[in-house]
């Protein structure tokens, strides 16, 4: 028996979960036509294998028509649902693994023009921000009918074979219901505490009436808003109370704040450059006031963490459910007393920001979660070992040099710099988003212990390339900034890589163009304004910086607007002209023959790269494949096999940014699809 508090085994009620790690209810957005179908399962399958005690599947599985999902939620209301949970909870079983589910009404947090068309429901009329829907104030039969989808949808989990609920109560109906900001109903659903819970406990009651005591039901809520108006501290404690006492609840999983706005779910599920389990405290203290089942998980992404969570006795289960996206094998390697080798979540956000802008969850950096079936997390061996020569060392050079090591071929990686990192060593060195040196870091610990020979501080040229007699060349030089966009004035401006990397000082009245819309303009923006500029940041987009996305976006948002910085959007920038001692920005619309002036001490421009590809070109003519990527065989993870030179001594191919701007996703995915079939 492990002595590690995170491997000991924990008894919730009848059901014996092996270990103290979970992965806590969240929605992927893998469904398909609103079912958990090979995709879901196979993601599920891949985390139970590697040792989790239990995973809660289907964030926000819907229990009603009139709650459309936003994101590709599981639709718990059809009674289609219950062969594809029980096969998803079988496969789960068959590992150890114990299986739940969320299930919720969205109430005011959906659209109205979604799926049916329905109104949106709420015990008042007050719109949720963050989607935008005024909602229909709830009547009688509203509330009568929602319980018995509520039951319904518990029996249909039952008959699946599942081990258990929760509810999701906050932000969704049922918070809606215990919030005074959102509960304008009389008595007997709104008024003082226990209007606002009765109904839950309808809920509760119903659930218990259809499935029994043996089925395990607990509640995941906020134990405090946060917010003026809305239940503190003591009422949160107080209805942590109230839901043990009542009898129908076996845990209770508990999180902080609210979710209504981008901020407000930022501080509940917070990001890089935020503070680690912020709410852990708060949740040990409610497990200590009730002494009853707690569950939490609030940006725990590493072991220690969750060893000290669990050792400390502030939690019963702990949930690792960022982590175990990076990492699905993370419990595994705490078994097998590999922890250093545990793939670290970097707190990006790439999972939950895409689903809230209608994607599916992806890591940002690994590119086989969500992608379980064409791209397994395991590398197999390759059958005959080759010499991979890879030129650069950043995400997608230390990506392909990682997986062909693994594989078994002999590595060689060029790379200009001292050390490895390419774009991710500029991102890194603001210190908000330090974490993302871990995606290099993680890459170049595992590349060592393969035996990859790196050779820094070499700019190679072809000549060098092919003096390691390669049998394969893989171009990952990456890009360099692109500023040439303006009509006149090109050599007057900065680029953003200019500010992160302190090559150029910040001016004092400084115009950022954003083209981009990544986070280099805004980085660069936040720099700048840190010393007091003022800046004015310039797109011309609808809204700045789409690439950023919601979540991220947050933290800049906060560090920005307590600045001197304005925000213009739909104005393009035509040119820059000297103007005395400052320079004269002029803008122009795409929208009608229109212009505008600036005057500004500095122009810096992000506008993306071009790709940094002499190499490749110089060594196209040479190759067996002249370069050329079967894109069916790469898309359908086929072998590459075109050789349309066969007198070429070497196939090569690009990745990353080195073929076109994209993102850090993208590099690493080009690298693991290529690289895995060489």
């Amino acid at each position: 028996m492990s002595n590690d508090p995170l491997m000991q085994p924990y008894q919730l009620k009848h059901l014996t979960l092996k270990n103290r790690i979970m992965i806590t209810s969240h929605e992927p957005a893998y469904p398909d036509d609103g079912m958990p179908k090979a995709r879901y399962r196979a993601y599920h399958r891949e985390r139970a294998r590697a040792g989790v005690a239990l995973t809660m599947t289907a964030g926000s599985a819907s229990v009603s028509r009139d709650s459309p999902p936003v994101f590709n939620n599981i639709l718990a209301w059809k009674d289609e649902v219950v062969g594809h949970m029980a096969k998803l909870t079988q496969e789960c079983h068959d590992e150890g693994c114990a299986v739940m589910i969320q299930l919720t009404h969205l109430g005011r947090r959906t659209r109205w023009d979604k799926a049916d068309w329905l109104p949106v429901v709420s015990p008042g009329h007050e719109r949720e921000p963050a989607h935008r829907a005024f909602p229909k104030k709830m009547e009688d039969w509203d509330i009568a009918r929602i319980i018995q989808d509520y039951g319904d949808a518990a029996e249909r989990m039952k008959a699946a074979g599942l081990d258990g609920i929760e509810l999701e109560a906050y932000g969704h109906l049922m918070d809606q219901f215990f919030s005074p900001l959102t509960n304008d109903l009389d008595a007997p659903y709104g008024g003082d505490l226990d209007n606002r819970m009765r109904f839950a406990f309808d809920v509760l009651r119903e659930i218990r009436r259809r499935c029994g005591e043996a089925f395990l039901v607990g509640v995941r809520y906020s134990g405090d808003e946060c917010l003026p108006g809305g239940f503190g501290k003591a009422e949160g404690l107080a209805m942590s109370q109230k839901l043990k006492d009542s009898g129908l609840v076996d845990f209770l999983n508990v999180v902080r704040g609210h979710i209504d706005t981008d901020p407000g779910l930022t501080d509940v599920i917070p990001i890089q450059g935020m503070r680690n389990a912020p709410h852990l405290d708060f949740a040990g203290e409610i497990r200590a006031a009730t002494d009853f089942p707690t569950f939490h998980a609030a940006k725990i992404p590493d072991v220690a963490t969750a060893r000290h969570a669990i050792a400390s006795g502030k939690l019963d289960m702990v949930g690792m459910t960022r982590a175990h996206m990076a990492d699905p094998h993370l419990v595994r390697k705490v078994v097998e007393g590999r922890e250093e080798d545990i793939r670290p979540c970097v707190g990006a956000n790439y999972c939950l920001d895409r689903i809230y802008q209608g994607g599916m969850a992806l890591c940002l950096h690994n590119p086989s979660t969500g992608r379980e079936e064409e791209q397994p997390h395991a590398i197999a061996p390759a059958e005959a070992q080759k010499r991979v020569t890879i030129l650069g060392a950043g995400p997608a050079g230390m990506e392909a040099a990682r997986v062909a090591a693994a594989r078994g071929h002999l590595v060689t990686v060029f790379e200009a710099a001292d050390q490895p990192g390419g774009q991710i060593r500029l991102t890194a060195l603001q210190e908000r988003r330090r974490e993302m040196s871990s995606i290099i870091a993680w890459r170049l610990a595992q590349c060592e212990k393969a035996g990859v020979t790196f050779r820094f501080n070499t700019y190679a040229e072809a000549e060098d390339i092919l003096a390691t007699d390669p049998d394969e060349v893989i171009v990952a030089t990456g890009g360099m900034p692109h500023t040439e966009v303006l009509r006149a004035g090109n050599a007057l401006v900065v680029s953003a890589w200019d500010i992160l990397s302190g090559d150029v000082a910040a001016g004092r009245n400084v115009l950022v163009y954003d083209d981009a819309g990544d986070h280099a303009g805004l980085q660069a923006a936040d720099v700048i304004s840190a010393t007091g500029a003022r800046v004015e940041i310039v797109t011309p987009d609808r809204s700045f910086a789409p690439e950023v996305m919601a979540m991220n976006l947050v933290p800049y948002m906060r560090a920005l607007q307590a600045r001197d910085t304005t925000f213009t959007v739909t104005w393009r920038l035509r040119a820059v002209e000297q103007a005395g001692n400052a320079l004269k920005a002029v803008l122009g619309s795409d929208y009608g023959d229109v212009t505008r002036e600036r005057i500004v001490d500095q122009v810096v421009v992000n506008h993306g790269t071009r790709p940094l590809d002499d190499v490749y070109f110089a060594l196209k003519p040479l190759s067996r494949n002249l370069g050329e990527v079967d894109y069916e065989a790469l898309a359908e993870g086929r072998p590459q096999s075109l050789a349309p030179n066969e007198a070429g001594r070497f196939r090569l191919f690009r990745i990353g940014d080195a073929v076109a701007a994209r993102n850090t996703h993208a590099a690493i995915y080009d690298a693991l699809r290529l690289t895995r079939m060489l």
